[in-house]
């Protein structure tokens, strides 16, 4: 199609990382109700770039800036944020961020509270429906996020990589054994804490209207016991732009990102640039998506997609996604994008680096991220023009 950058996936770390796959739903977890995704038997690492194949990739300095393990500045109570490279306060930057999964079927739209959220990840669940996942960093004065739905595990595994609590409304059983690791900490509906937490509201139909505030968060947050400041090795994940630096892909390996179609099947969601403020606003079932609670359009400067191998795991449709080994990506910013690679450094907790195609670690500019998981066999689905 003209205009459309046709997408090469790299033959990087194609193995698989598929964990906590043992066993089918069970009574009060999330069964789902969908129809049988097909799978594809598709090699979709057959092409690849070999400048990125080819590299020995790693966050060192000797390839390009990185923030990796380095300390964060501070300067009059304030502190770089790990999750928009803005300075916050203390009080907010160091306190861990909660991650919440979000209900995104079209019953469940508008949603409320997300246009709050710092990242957020989009990643296909069972039925090819996507679900969404909000990173927050600031919520103290959110009275209503949700509506919340079921935990997959790829989605712990994205938590984890901000060192963040994890919410969530049930979950699927194959997540359970990652859930009851000592290194999760989560916050479920389905728990004895989940009237501490969420609410219901009565203007929509269960499980549509599970909802989380500030206060309950924070009341189970508390009644877990879970520590609420970073761990003391956590190493970040963005290298970010300095202050007053606005980076450009400007390099021939560039080109035009102006609208993104991320290609997922059911929402159809869109990504449009906006020259007057730098930052793409989204769109999904034929129109604008709005947070409910403030009627803004979700907006975020930065958009990332991660194109994971994947599998479907049993006849009722559930998949499950690598985390680990690493694979292509596209980086878009300020009307702009370019392919690189990414890949997972130091196991569950570690976190997820990006890199050009000469092996440097992409700076990513300040504000927010949305990072689309994208199934390595429908890469052909993605347009970006």
């Amino acid at each position: 199609m003209k205009g459309i950058k046709k997408i090469l996936l790299p033959a990087l770390c194609a193995g698989v990382f598929f964990a906590g796959c043992n066993g089918g739903a069970a009574p009060g977890q999330d069964a789902g109700a969908f129809e049988e995704a097909p799978v594809e038997d598709v090699n979709a690492y057959a092409e690849f770039e070999e400048s990125i194949e080819k590299k020995e990739i790693t966050p060192d300095e000797d390839k390009g800036r990185t923030d990796y393990g380095k300390e964060r500045e501070r300067k009059d109570g304030k502190v770089r944020s790990y999750l928009t490279g803005k300075w916050v306060d203390e009080s907010v930057g160091d306190h861990r961020p909660i991650a919440v999964m979000l209900n995104n079927i079209k019953e469940a739209q508008p949603m409320s509270g997300v246009s709050a959220a710092d990242v957020l990840y989009e990643c296909v669940v069972e039925g090819s429906l996507t679900r969404m996942m909000g990173i927050f960093e600031n919520y103290k004065d959110l009275d209503k996020i949700g509506s919340v739905r079921s935990c997959r595990n790829y989605f712990v595994y994205y938590a984890l990589e901000y060192d963040a609590i994890y919410a969530h409304y049930g979950q699927a059983a194959y997540a359970v054994p990652l859930l009851e690791s000592d290194y999760v900490d989560n916050l479920s509906g389905l728990s004895n804490i989940g009237g501490i937490v969420f609410y219901r509201t009565s203007d929509r139909v269960a499980p549509h209207n599970a909802y989380a505030s500030a206060k309950g968060i924070d009341a189970g947050i508390e009644k877990m016991g879970y520590r609420t400041t970073y761990r003391d090795d956590y190493k970040g994940k963005f290298t970010f732009a300095r202050d007053d630096e606005v980076v450009v892909p400007d390099s021939s390996d560039s080109y035009d990102a102006k609208v993104v179609k991320p290609g997922y099947l059911i929402n159809k969601p869109w990504f449009e640039y906006n020259e007057d403020d730098c930052k793409y606003y989204r769109y999904q079932y034929d129109g604008p998506q709005v947070d409910d609670v403030n009627g803004q359009q979700l907006a975020v400067d930065n958009l990332i997609l991660q194109y994971s191998v994947w599998e479907q795991i049993d006849d009722k449709g559930y998949l499950s996604f690598d985390c680990h080994s690493g694979g292509k990506m596209t980086y878009i910013t300020h009307g702009k994008a370019i392919d690189g690679a990414w890949i997972r450094y130091d196991g569950d907790q570690g976190s997820v680096r990006y890199y050009d195609p000469e092996g440097n670690e992409i700076i990513v500019n300040q504000g927010k991220t949305w990072i689309c998981i994208i199934q390595d066999s429908n890469g052909d689905k993605v347009e970006i023009n």
